[in-house]
């Protein structure tokens, strides 16, 4: 039997994309590792690109759910705002515990899915101008808490932000000759649990596949059954629920409480979505490519930082070019899908 040779047609949309956005990352990693050498070729370079951006990547799947079902949500950002300062303001000022303080973030982003994922679903409000809405909502509620930016000066808090997972074998002598092991922040653990859940979640429960239907075709979604209200409540209760992880996970990075943080993580957030090949029109997008998305740009950023161009407009310029190559990739998609 003459065996058929592979084609990128035999690929479908959404691993079409992945496979371009692993191709990507690998290329500009390996790039920056031959040009630039230096740390790039040290394991603790990457393990830093994930400790700086463990929480993006859970506020990025997040996202990805939403646009996959054909929606959007921008109040990621501010959620995460809010709940680095009230938890910051409970842990400091009214002698809150650990574990407390996560069940608060836990609740102010369910709060706001379940709010904004009924006025969306329910109601049929454009999901952009709830989410706006939501956007500017927690930000000012994050000013109310409190105006002025504090580090937590909590004890247990403190442990538990300078606590570090040990990598073996991926250490690398410094500078004075002494061995220093690599190591990854606990909120990388926890991004790399969530990107397990929910790709297992997207590819192999009856929910996650409806995702994709929806996205895909709301009336072909309707024809088979799918309750296309419920569904789209439920993508954005869980996008809710991971800007509450995500949210707790970057107050645990930065340690600190303040008005400012996490400004433009919604639009880092989309854009590592669009690059790891989540469409913004629904239907098509993977979990692992939101991941590899993320890292693409992060390592975007250490390249930029590396040849000196501190400016903090070479690193927009550059996350530009990414975010609109990989737009016009996704509409080639489009056009193939269309001809086919």
């Amino acid at each position: 039997m003459k065996k058929k040779k592979f084609s990128l047609k035999d690929l479908t949309d959404t691993n079409l994309l992945l496979t371009i956005t692993i191709v990507v990352f690998f290329l500009m990693y390996i790039g920056a590792i031959l040009f630039q050498g230096g740390g790039f070729t040290k394991p603790q370079t990457f393990f830093n690109i994930l400790n700086a951006n463990a929480a993006l990547i859970i506020l990025s799947c997040g996202l990805s759910l939403v646009m996959i079902t054909g929606g959007i949500d921008i109040s990621v950002g501010g959620v995460t705002a809010l709940i680095s300062m009230c938890c910051a303001v409970y842990l400091d000022f009214h002698g809150g515990n650990v574990s407390t303080s996560l069940l608060m973030a836990l609740g102010i982003g369910l709060a706001f899915g379940i709010f904004q994922g009924f006025l969306v679903a329910y109601l049929d409000i454009q999901p952009f101008i709830i989410t706006l809405a939501g956007m500017f909502f927690a930000r000012g509620l994050t000013t109310i808490v409190n105006t002025k930016p504090f580090n937590v000066a909590n004890e247990a808090f403190t442990k538990l932000k300078l606590t570090r997972v040990i990598v073996p074998g991926m250490g690398a002598p410094n500078r004075r000759g002494v061995y220093v092991d690599a190591y990854v922040e606990l909120g990388v653990v926890v991004a790399i649990l969530v990107v397990i859940v929910m790709f297992c979640f997207l590819r192999w429960t009856k929910l996650g596949r409806s995702f994709y239907a929806v996205g895909g075709n709301h009336q072909s979604a309707l024809m088979l059954g799918i309750n296309v209200k419920r569904t789209r409540f439920i993508s954005h209760v869980l996008c809710g629920l991971l800007a509450g992880i995500g949210g707790f996970v970057y107050f645990l990075h930065v340690g600190s409480g303040s008005a400012a943080h996490a400004t433009g993580a919604e639009m880092d957030a989309i854009a590592s979505s669009i690059i790891g090949g989540t469409m913004l029109t629904g239907g098509v997008g993977n979990i692992v490519g939101t991941f590899f998305g993320v890292l693409s740009l992060g390592t975007i950023q250490n390249i930029v930082s590396s040849a000196g161009l501190d400016e903090a407009w070479w690193s927009g310029i550059t996350r530009a070019v990414m975010l609109c190559l990989f737009l016009v990739i996704q509409s080639v998609v489009m056009a193939r899908k269309k001809k086919a």
